[in-house]
């Protein structure tokens, strides 16, 4: 069993009027095994990280520089990391041990939760490990997922596997919080709760997911990541991502934004992530599949545009659970129509042998952006305010979106 990758490379455009080959469905049972080990490995580290943000400022007094920060440095720590696992897997012609590698490294780190106690530095570590283990997995996974699908389905694939993975990441609070009802509080429980849903993430990559193709005989030149910065459509794709990243505030700060808006009770807050998780889970597959006939750059600009309404919202007037819905459902819209849709539109555009590698400096440009502008937001959120600090981004963003409109080929094949 092997992926039945497209072999047209990014300088031959798809005969559309031409049908799949046999055996190659709009989505392949490789994206629905993906998203299955992603299912449950979300479910597994949601359950950990559901209050974080809620735990370091209100109950640790963290303020909000210092929370943009870690916030930052959370999301960022696997920048570098992704560019390392999605060139090594290219370059082993193995993505599926690569990826597995990651998501054996974050089971095993529900275990060093449990060893870390109240050891704030062994408890940072433990995270930051996981993160790592998170930046490793994550592009030679999406890898598999583009080699799996033909061109012209790779929105609508993205969009199942992204609504599969929201899932769990719906579910793992949900299962935090039982348990801890359940257990009277025994956080020991959810660390092991959480361990064994991460193996059995790993056992499932390496039953159902298949391996490496016999294709990988005939060994090309060993891919760089220079040879796929040099390919000019991916180039722009890249410049107008990293661009729109670096103004994109990450939404553990939006939600504390709203918190102190509303004066939320605390015992709400957790509910926020969960509400823009059901609204990513609801939109994935119709906007991938939108992606997929009308070009994925419309989507993936509108849905930035969603993120400058929920900017836009937090500094309206707008009070109680209208603005809560209202924020809510723009952030879940933002990252449903982003997400998944740029590894769909980045992807055609580099070489199968270099697939793994593009798609981590993409990822990585994001990680990148994203540490940057939590940082910035929390900066002049400390400095000049709440509001400045939102009116200053929402600048930004528009900004970004009108260079970013330039920048993004419309389809693979009107760039080449």
């Amino acid at each position: 069993m092997y992926l039945a990758a497209g072999r047209g490379g990014p300088h031959t455009a798809p005969d559309r009027s031409v049908p799949p080959p046999q055996g190659r469905t709009h989505v392949a049972s490789t994206v629905f095994a993906l998203g299955t080990v992603s299912l449950v490995t979300d479910i597994s580290s949601e359950m950990v990280t559901a209050v974080l943000p809620l735990y370091l400022v209100l109950q640790l007094g963290l303020n909000p520089l210092q929370f943009g920060i870690l916030d930052g440095m959370y999301n960022g720590v696997t920048a570098f990391v992704r560019l390392a696992g999605g060139h090594i897997a290219d370059r082993r012609r193995n993505h599926k041990l690569v990826a597995g590698c990651g998501y054996g490294l974050s089971a095993l780190c529900k275990l060093g939760l449990l060893l870390a106690g109240g050891s704030t530095a062994a408890l940072s570590a433990t995270l930051a490990a996981d993160r790592v283990g998170k930046g490793i997995r994550t592009a030679p996974r999406d890898a598999l997922i583009t080699l799996s699908c033909d061109e012209r389905d790779l929105g609508r694939a993205f969009g199942v596997h992204r609504a599969m993975d929201t899932t769990g990441a719906l579910l793992g609070p949900l299962a935090a919080f039982a348990l801890l009802w359940v257990t009277a509080d025994a956080y020991d429980a959810v660390f092991v709760v959480s361990f064994c849903l991460g193996l059995l993430g790993v056992l499932i990559l390496y039953a159902f997911v298949p391996g490496r193709s016999p294709d990988t005989i005939r060994r090309p030149p060993a891919p760089t990541l220079r040879s796929v910065f040099r390919i000019p459509a991916f180039r722009k794709v890249l410049f107008a991502a990293s661009l729109l990243s670096l103004v994109s505030v990450g939404d553990g700060l939006l939600y504390l934004v709203l918190q102190k808006r509303l004066d939320l009770d605390t015992a709400y807050f957790p509910l926020l992530p969960l509400g823009s998780a059901a609204v990513y889970l609801l939109l994935a597959v119709p906007i991938g599949r939108i992606a997929d006939r009308i070009g994925r750059r419309i989507p993936y600009l509108l849905g930035h545009l969603g993120l400058l309404g929920a900017y836009l919202s937090l500094s309206s007037p707008a009070t109680g659970w209208l603005l809560t819905v209202t924020v809510v459902l723009l952030l879940g819209s933002y990252y449903a129509a982003t997400d998944g849709v740029l590894m769909a539109l980045g992807g055609p555009f580099v070489p199968e042998e270099r697939r793994g590698a593009g798609l981590a400096l993409l990822q990585s440009g994001q990680a990148i952006g994203r540490l940057l502008a939590s940082v910035l937001f929390g900066a002049a959120w400390t400095l000049w305010g709440m509001d400045t600090a939102l009116a200053l981004a929402a600048a930004a963003l528009i900004t970004a979106l009108f260079a970013a409109r330039f920048l993004l080929p419309a389809r693979v094949t009107e760039s080449r």
